[in-house]
C-alpha cells in the first residue's frame, strides 16, 4: 500500500509549495491551508487503527538503492500507529494554535515550511524498517529542529539554544550509525524486522555490545537523558508552538520510540536492562529536582520534561526484561512496564502539551514568563486556569486524570523490579521505589508551583506590561482538546488500552502472555501504590508550602559545576584550538601551502610505500620503449626545467602549455584520441585563461629568497615527483588484483554505452558525476545570487 509511503512523503511535498503558495494569496495566513496536511494524515492513520487492534501490519516498500539493500520501506504496527497518530494529532493541534500565536510579523512561510519538514521526518523515522532509511529521516529531525528553534534568529539565546540541540543531537545521530553498521556488518541486512528475527543467535557476537551502546547513545541524546539533557532547557527559545511540538509530543519521543522498536534486538540482556533503567531513574530524579528551582515556566516545563522522559525510559528498560524470562510469571509482570510507559507516553504527550500551550497564552497575554512576576490569573484568565489544572495535576498523577492510572503503574513496575531477583541484586532493589517516590514528590511540588505561584495569591499590576485577558476562542481550542482528552482518557483508558497499546505491547514481547493488564482501572484497593500516592500528596504539599525554608538548598551546588559549564568550556576550547590550528597554517602565503600539502603526500604515500612493503619496481612485463618517446619526455624534462628560471609570465605560461599538449601527444601515442582531443581543448581554455589573468595582474617582481629555502623548496619538489614516479612505477609492477578494465570492456551490454568513458561517467560512477554538476550548480546559484544582490544594492545606490 503505497500510501503509507506517501504520507511520509506529503509534508516535504506541501513544504516545497510553500514559496509558491504564499505568492498566490498574498496576506492570507497559509497557516489556514497547512492545518488540512496534518488531519488529512491524523484522519488515514485512524483509519488504520482496525487493521492494528486486529494485530494486522501494514508493509510497504520502493525500490531506491537495491543493490546496497537500501529500499524505501514503511511499516506500520501499533507501535508506529501510536507515533503516528501523535504526530499527526498534535501536529494538527499545535498548527491551529500558532495561528493565532504567531505575530503578523513572524514569517510564517518559513515557520509552516520548518513545521511541515520536522513533520515528515519524524514520520519517516517512526515508519521506516530500513536503517538507512530511518537514520536519514533522524538527521533531518535535528535539522528541520534547529530551523524551528532558531526561528527567531534575530535572538543570541535562539541562536544558542539550536546551536546546542543541533551538535548534540547530530553527536548522538552518528554514534547510532554507526550502530546500525554494526549491525548490518552481524545480520546482512537494513531491514530492523528481519535484523529482530535474527538477532537473538548472535549475542555473542563480537559487535553486539558495542552496536547497543551506540545506539543508545543516538536515542540518548535524541530523548535528552541525563547527562545530555543540558540542550533541552535552551531550545525553550523557540515559539511555544514548537516547544509544545517537538519538546513534549514528539522529537523527544524519537528516542524512547528507538528503544522501544530496539527491545526485542536486544532487550533480555542485563547490560540493556541495567544500563536504560539507571539512565532512565537519574534523569527523572534530575529533571525534578532541577525544576523546581526554575524562575521562568517553560524553562520548569523543560525540566518537568525531562524528567517525565526519564521515567518511560526507566519503565522501558525495566520493561526489557520481560524477554529474558520469557512467557513466564516474572516475564509478565515485567512486561506490564513496558505497557505502563507506552500509556504514559501517550499521556505525557497530553497533559505537557496542554501545559506548553498554557504557558505560551501566559506569555503572549501578560507579557512574561517570570514565576517572580506572575500571579492572580486565575479571576482574569479563568478558562486558561482550567487548562493548567488540569494538566498539572494530571502531571502530579493526581486521580481523575490520565497521569494517575500510568503513575500507579509506574509504582508497580518499580516495585515488581526491586522484589523479583534477578536482574536486579536484592540488597538495594529497593533504591528503584524509592528513587521513583522521591521524583514523584519533586513531581508534585513543581507541579504545584505552576497552578499557586501563577494563577493564585496576589496580583501585582506594576510587575506585568499589560492587563491580561483570554485569547481568541481560537488560541483555546488546542489546549481544550487535549484537556478532554486528559479527563477522557482517565475515564475510558481501555479504548485506547485495547485497540493500541496492546497491539504495540505484542509486538515489543512476542510470546508473552499476561504482559497486559486484561482491563486499566483507576481503584485497586488499598496496596502499595496507593499508599504512595497518598504519601505523595501529603510530603509535597508540606514541602510546597515550605518551599522558601528550604530552597536554600539548591545553592550547594557551585555555579560553575554544571554539565552547562562544561558544555560551554568544551565548545570554547575547542573553538580555541580550532582557530589556533587555523591562524598556523593560513598564513596567506601560496608557498607554504603547498609545502604543507607536498611534505602531508611525501610523509603519508612515501611512509605507506616504506612501511607496508608496497615499494615493488619490475621492468620484464614492460613494452621496449620508442625513440619517439623518449624525444617527448626530454622535451618535457627541459620545458619543466626551464619555467623554473624564467622571468617572463608569457614564457612560463607559454611552456606550461607546452607540458600539456606533450601529454595529448602521449594520449596519441598510447591510442587514446578521445583523451587527447579532452586534454588539447582544456590545454587551450587554461592557456588562453591563464594570458588574460595574468594580464590583469600588477608587474611580476620576483623576490629573492636564502639559499637555506631555496635548498628545501628543491629538496621538497624532489622528493614529491620521487615518490609519484615510485608509486606509478610499484602499481605497474605489482600485480596483487585483478584488473578492473575487462570490466568496463563490457559497457555496451553493460550500461549500453559505445564509448568507454563516457559510459564509466555517466553510468558505472554516476552518483559521483551527480554530485560533482550538484556542486556546480550549487556554486552556480551562489555567484548568480551575489551579482543580484550587487546589481540590486548599485541600483538602490542609484535611486537615493
Amino acid at each position: 500500500m503505497q500510501l503509507l509511503i506517501f504520507s511520509i512523503l506529503l509534508p516535504f511535498l506541501t513544504a516545497a509549495l510553500i514559496p509558491l503558495i504564499r505568492r498566490r494569496i498574498g496576506n492570507f495566513n497559509i497557516g489556514w491551508l497547512v492545518l488540512f496536511i496534518p488531519v488529512l494524515l491524523f484522519g488515514f492513520f485512524a483509519s488504520q487503527i482496525p487493521m492494528v487492534s486486529s494485530r494486522e501490519t501494514l508493509l510497504s516498500s520502493i525500490e531506491w538503492i537495491p543493490s546496497l539493500g537500501i529500499n524505501f520501506t514503511a511499516y506500520l504496527d501499533g507501535l508506529s500507529l501510536i507515533m503516528a497518530l501523535l504526530i499527526t494529532g498534535v501536529g494538527s493541534l499545535v498548527v491551529l494554535y500558532s495561528i493565532y500565536y504567531l505575530s503578523p510579523t513572524d514569517s510564517f512561510p518559513h515557520f509552516y515550511a520548518y513545521l511541515l519538514l520536522f513533520m515528515g521526518a519524524m514520520l519517516g523515522v517512526v515508519l521506516s524498517d530500513n536503517l538507512m532509511v530511518l537514520y536519514v529521516f533522524w538527521e533531518l529531525t535535528s535539522m528541520s529542529s534547529f530551523l524551528l528553534i532558531a526561528f527567531w534568529y534575530h535572538r543570541k539565546n535562539s541562536r544558542y539554544g539550536a546551536q546546542k540541540s543541533l551538535l548534540i543531537t547530530v553527536f548522538g545521530g552518528f554514534a547510532m550509525f554507526a550502530g546500525f553498521l554494526m549491525l548490518y556488518a552481524m545480520t546482512g541486512t537494513l531491514s530492523i524486522q528481519e535484523t529482530a528475527a535474527v538477532m537473538g543467535q548472535l549475542t555473542e557476537h563480537a559487535l553486539f555490545y558495542p552496536a547497543m551502546f551506540l545506539i543508545l547513545l543516538g536515542a540518548f541524546t535524541k530523548s535528552a537523558q541525563f547527562p545530555f539533557h543540558i540542550w533541552l532547557p535552551d531550545a525553550m527559545e523557540a515559539p511555544t508552538p514548537v516547544s509544545a511540538y517537538l519538546h513534549s509530543a514528539t522529537m523527544v519521543k524519537a528516542g524512547m520510540y528507538l528503544v522501544a522498536r530496539f527491545t526485542p534486538i536486544f532487550g533480555g540482556t542485563s547490560a540493556w536492562f541495567w544500563t536504560i533503567t539507571i539512565v532512565g531513574l537519574i534523569t527523572l530524579f534530575w529533571g525534578a529536582f532541577c525544576a523546581i528551582r526554575q524562575t521562568d515556566l517553560k524553562a520548569l516545563l523543560a525540566y518537568s520534561t525531562i524528567s517525565q522522559l526519564g521515567l518511560i525510559m526507566s519503565l522501558l528498560g525495566m520493561g526489557s526484561a520481560a524477554l529474558r524470562y520469557g512467557n513466564t510469571e516474572a516475564g509478565a509482570l515485567y512486561g506490564l512496564a513496558i505497557f505502563a510507559a507506552l500509556f504514559h507516553l501517550v499521556n505525557h504527550s497530553t497533559f505537557k502539551g496542554a501545559l506548553f500551550m498554557v504557558v505560551g497564552i501566559i506569555d503572549h497575554q501578560v507579557g512574561t514568563r517570570d514565576i517572580r512576576r506572575l500571579g492572580g490569573l486565575m479571576a482574569l484568565l479563568p478558562v486558561t486556569f482550567t487548562f493548567a489544572v488540569i494538566g498539572s495535576f494530571s502531571m502530579a498523577g493526581l486521580p481523575l486524570l490520565n497521569g494517575f492510572l500510568s503513575k500507579e503503574m509506574f509504582f508497580t513496575a518499580s516495585l515488581n523490579a526491586a522484589s523479583m531477583p534477578g536482574l536486579f541484586s536484592t540488597s538495594w532493589g529497593w533504591l528503584i521505589p524509592v528513587i521513583a517516590w522521591l521524583a514523584s514528590v519533586l513531581t508534585f511540588i513543581y507541579a504545584m508551583i505552576i497552578v499557586f505561584r501563577t494563577f493564585l495569591g496576589n496580583r501585582d499590576s506594576k510587575a506585568v506590561e499589560k492587563r491580561p485577558v483570554e485569547p481568541p476562542i481560537g488560541m483555546l481550542i488546542s489546549p481544550a482538546i487535549l484537556s478532554i482528552l486528559i479527563v477522557g482518557l482517565f475515564f475510558a483508558p481501555n479504548l485506547l488500552g485495547d485497540h493500541l497499546l496492546k497491539p504495540a505491547l505484542e509486538q515489543l514481547l512476542p510470546g508473552i502472555s499476561g504482559a497486559s493488564p486484561d482491563s486499566i482501572y483507576a481503584w485497586h484497593g488499598v496496596n502499595t501504590e496507593l499508599l504512595m500516592t497518598i504519601g505523595i500528596v501529603l510530603i509535597g504539599s508540606v514541602l510546597f508550602i515550605t518551599f522558601d525554608r528550604w530552597k536554600g538548598i539548591f545553592k550547594i551546588q557551585p555555579a560553575g559545576w554544571t554539565f552547562n559549564a562544561l558544555y560551554n568550556y568544551a565548545l570554547a576550547s575547542s573553538e580555541n584550538a580550532a582557530s589556533f590550528v587555523t591562524r598556523s597554517y593560513m598564513t596567506g602565503r601560496l608557498h607554504q601551502y603547498f609545502f604543507y600539502i607536498l611534505l602531508f603526500f611525501i610523509v603519508s604515500t612515501g611512509g605507506t610505500l616504506l612501511l607496508s612493503d608496497a615499494l615493488s619496481i619490475s621492468f620484464v612485463q614492460d613494452a621496449p620503449v620508442s625513440i619517439y618517446e623518449l624525444m617527448l619526455v626530454l622535451v618535457m624534462i627541459i620545458t619543466a626545467i626551464s619555467i623554473l628560471f624564467t622571468r617572463s609570465r608569457l614564457s612560463a605560461i607559454l611552456m606550461n602549455g607546452v607540458l600539456g599538449y606533450s601529454i595529448s601527444i602521449f594520449f596519441v601515442l598510447f591510442r587514446a584520441p578521445d583523451l587527447a582531443l579532452t586534454q588539447l581543448v582544456i590545454e587551450t581554455v587554461t592557456t588562453a585563461l591563464f594570458l588574460l589573468c595574468f594580464n590583469y595582474l600588477p608587474e611580476w617582481k620576483r623576490e629573492p629568497l636564502p639559499k637555506r629555502k631555496k635548498a628545501r623548496n628543491a629538496v621538497l619538489a624532489i622528493a614529491g615527483g620521487l615518490v609519484i614516479t615510485l608509486t606509478g612505477l610499484s602499481v605497474n609492477s605489482a600485480d596483487l588484483f585483478e584488473t578492473i578494465s575487462s570490466y568496463f570492456q563490457n559497457s555496451y551490454e553493460l550500461a549500453g554505452g559505445q564509448n568507454i568513458v563516457n559510459s564509466i561517467l555517466g553510468d558505472f560512477r554516476a552518483l559521483d558525476t551527480m554530485l560533482e554538476g550538484l556542486v556546480l550548480f550549487i556554486a552556480g546559484i551562489g555567484v548568480y545570487t551575489l551579482i543580484r544582490l550587487k546589481l540590486k544594492k548599485e541600483a538602490g545606490t542609484d535611486g537615493d
